[in-house]
């Protein structure tokens, strides 16, 4: 049976964790959305330094992007090269709101992602599957938890890598990033009509995933 699961919500919600865990018990191939939006913003800052429309469309026009998996660590490429962890930089945080506000990156990218969810059973995640990339997802799961926690995970993850950071200033730039992806004039952040509400404040990683599990072992 063709299992297609949508996961929508904000930056630091802990959608990429929890999906990952939850493909892998089901079998599903995960799709994360939000590493394309930032491997645009990558190339763009790359080999522009200032993220404007014009600089975007040039970047994105013949960008390609590839997913690929080795067991359970996901690898992303741009044009070959491979970014990983160069997309998860403070810098690309920053600038791919802006960047997935344009139009033709959001049209380009939702065309490959239709794409890949074509090829069967898939766990997508980002800001507008449920509304828009994949309307008709089996289930749709929005994800969300309060600033001050999304901020504490995101501080927590940017420090491990050698990041330096405050927390302060992380709150600031996801609050400022859910302004931004939820008024963005086209396909704005929003939690679609049919889809679950699950709050991860104060549950640990296993505990949502169990949630998760749950929700979709229903549906399948």
């Amino acid at each position: 049976m063709k299992l297609v699961v949508a996961i929508d919500g904000p930056a630091g919600a802990g959608k990429s964790t929890v999906a990952k865990r939850v493909a892998r018990e089901l079998g599903l191939t995960y799709i994360d959305t939000g590493a394309m939006y930032r491997a645009v913003a990558w190339k763009v800052l790359q080999s522009h330094g200032d993220v404007t429309e014009e600089a975007t469309k040039e970047a994105a026009k013949d960008i390609d992007i590839r997913l690929s998996y080795e067991g359970e660590k996901m690898k992303v490429f741009v044009d070959g090269t491979e970014v990983t962890e160069a997309i998860r930089t403070p810098e690309v945080s920053r600038n791919v709101s802006a960047v997935a506000s344009f139009g033709f990156v959001r049209e380009k990218l939702v065309e490959l992602q239709r794409r890949m969810a074509d090829c069967g059973s898939v766990l997508m995640d980002g800001r507008d599957i449920g509304t828009h990339v994949l309307p008709k997802a089996d289930v749709k799961i929005y994800l969300t938890a309060s600033v001050r926690e999304r901020a504490q995970r995101r501080a927590k993850e940017l420090r491990e890598k050698g990041h330096d950071v405050e927390l302060a200033e992380v709150e600031q730039e996801i609050a400022a990033r859910d302004k931004a992806d939820m008024e963005r004039e086209i396909s704005p952040l929003r939690q679609a009509e049919d889809a679950i509400l699950v709050d991860t404040t104060g549950l640990s990683i296993d505990e949502v995933v169990a949630k998760l599990m749950a929700l979709c072992k229903g549906a399948a």
